[in-house]
């Protein structure tokens, strides 16, 4: 997905993270943690869902990085799981939007549809994700006998996907509110008398159910059907007028490898600067202008605050959980190497 609708996937996959804030169990959680509520966590926050999210999916299920992320990611959730905080069933409807945003968003914006096989793949390793992750598919109709592929997998969990939301999806204040502190990330650099169409183009992109679950506005039809033609153009372009896009073109979130202290740093970033590496290009070049403009930070500003020295996979999340959870983490990433070997999850 790096070279093959790049674009419109990672769109998807933030929207996924989006869309789970239509549930007011999930939204009244993160409102109580501060994590989204609170802007001075707001921006860390979500660069450290975001870098979790694609360290497990850009690499190997038997790489060091993919487990480390995982094996994090458990560990944050462990204390809300354990304790109830954290629905099962909400773990199930997050893990079923990341695997069905990307199919939806592709179908709706882009020049073409996923093939069958591209959807099994996205069943295969999102199910595989779910048994990492120690998510349980007992909910669904073949939970307990078992999925005969990825596609199977992926009706069932879409189907109860949809009924989930029409039970849960309801209207609710720390919906609306959890809603304009992530869309206040996403347009944060973006002129102030802009910032109502950024509004405008979320609240397009929601659907009904969504919109009316985070009390927002519709947009205006004129916008509505300028964001349409503007889509449909984008379409016929890339069917009929873009070449393939090469590997040396593909969209890459963060670096490959790490720096001589082991840590990564972000490539494409929204909000503040988070792990973004001071370079030239990022202080000087045109965007560090129009930010600086802003009056926006840029990396490498205020010493430490941004951590323009990189990541370590290990330290992502609450900054109260920095340093923390190490021997938990080797804990989980042992299971992975014994469970998780790259095999098919449908065996």
């Amino acid at each position: 997905m790096r070279t093959e609708f790049p674009f419109i996937v990672l769109k998807s996959l933030q929207f996924a993270l989006f869309r789970t804030y239509g549930i007011p169990t999930i939204s009244t959680l993160l409102l109580k943690t501060s994590q989204l509520s609170d802007s001075t966590t707001s921006f860390k926050r979500y660069a450290d869902t975001g870098i979790l999210i694609g360290e497990f999916m850009a690499f190997d299920p038997r790489s060091e990085r993919a487990q480390t992320a995982i094996a994090r990611t458990n560990f944050l959730h462990k204390g809300y799981r354990a304790s109830g905080k954290i629905l099962e069933a909400d773990m199930l409807y997050t893990l079923s939007l990341f695997a069905l945003e990307p199919i939806r968003f592709v179908k709706q914006f882009e020049w073409r549809e996923m093939t069958e096989m591209e959807r099994c793949a996205i069943g295969t390793y999102w199910k595989s994700l779910g048994d990492a992750l120690g998510i349980s598919y007992d909910a669904l109709p073949s939970g307990k006998t078992g999925f005969q592929d990825g596609i199977h997998w992926l009706e069932e969990i879409g189907a109860w996907s949809e009924q989930y939301e029409v039970q849960h999806m309801q209207p609710h204040p720390r919906n609306k509110e959890i809603a304009e502190k992530t869309i206040d990330v996403l347009v944060y650099n973006v002129p102030n008398f802009l910032k109502p169409l950024g509004g405008y183009f979320v609240s397009y992109l929601m659907g009904d159910r969504l919109r009316t679950a985070m009390m927002m506005e519709e947009p205006p039809a004129f916008f509505s059907g300028i964001l349409a033609l503007t889509f449909k153009l984008r379409q016929l372009y890339l069917r009929y007028l873009s070449l393939p896009r090469p590997n040396f073109m593909r969209l890459d979130v963060f670096t490959n490898k790490p720096n001589k202290h082991g840590r990564n740093w972000v490539l494409i970033y929204k909000g503040a600067p988070f792990y973004v590496q001071p370079t030239v290009w990022n202080r000087w070049g045109p965007m560090a202008w129009f930010k600086w403009a802003l009056g926006r930070p840029l990396p490498g500003d205020d010493g430490d605050k941004y951590y323009p020295q990189g990541y370590h996979t290990h330290d992502l999340g609450p900054k109260y959980f920095e340093g923390k959870g190490y021997k938990e983490l080797e804990g989980f990433k042992e299971t992975l190497r014994q469970q998780r070997m790259g095999q098919c999850p449908f065996q």
